[in-house]
């Protein structure tokens, strides 16, 4: 029977914390206290959905398991008492979808886990259409729509809202979404990207000084709200 997440953490009073979080939420869970173990549970049939994988392990460090389990098809969630951007980056840029910082509420966690959960159970069927909080946009007709209201986007604006929705809810880092939009040579061009967020910000957002749509993770890259 499949185990919808498996915790990786060699505390036991972090792994207490997020079974009982999981239990709570009635998702299936099993949890490994090494790297070696979660890589053998995570190589079984049927895999995890979803990997919360704590950097510091015993046996390894977390960031060498990060391309692992995401070559055996989990979507990995990194838990981490490190606050270094530097690592967030990395960790990201590594395979995982998403990063939470210890000590870390047990809601938005859980939210972000049931969005990874529905990314890997159901596929986007229509490869050109992608949806979002409050919106969509399609690919094929260039065409977005917020509430249902046509919005007119550049072609440049356009790319970097598909580049963030085609990963719903992941951070996306700066080098990552400067890459997919504006090619490898602009991979440090962070001012290209922060004045096109202003502009996708004030065409989409209800109020862009306080956005709820394009959000900003410091230091790392932005994320599109489901």
């Amino acid at each position: 029977m499949r185990k919808d997440v498996l915790i990786i953490d060699d505390e036991p009073a972090i792994r207490r914390l997020l079974i009982g979080a999981l239990d709570r939420a009635r998702i299936a869970h099993v949890e490994a206290a090494t790297a070696a173990e979660a890589l053998r549970i995570a190589g079984a049939a049927p895999p995890p959905l979803v990997a919360l994988l704590d950097l510091g392990l015993p046996d390894r460090d977390g960031l060498e398991v990060v391309p692992q389990l995401a070559a055996l098809g989990l979507s990995v969630i990194v838990l981490t008492a490190r606050d270094a951007t530097e690592e967030k980056v990395a960790a990201l840029d590594l395979g995982a979808d998403d990063f939470v910082t210890k000590p870390f509420d047990s809601e938005e966690l859980l939210a972000r886990i049931r969005s990874a959960m529905r990314r890997k159970a159901g596929p986007l069927a229509n490869a050109s259409r992608r949806e979002f909080a409050g919106g969509r946009i399609d690919r094929s007709t260039h065409v977005v729509e917020i509430r249902g209201v046509r919005v007119d986007l550049t072609p440049r604006e356009f790319n970097l809202l598909w580049s963030l929705a085609d990963h719903p809810g992941r951070v996306m880092t700066h080098e990552s979404l400067l890459e997919e939009v504006w090619g490898p040579a602009h991979r440090q061009d962070l001012d290209y990207l922060r004045v096109a967020v202003r502009a996708l910000r004030r065409k989409l957002e209800d109020d862009p000084s306080k956005p709820r749509l394009v959000i900003n993770e410091p230091g790392v890259g932005y994320r599109l709200a489901e």
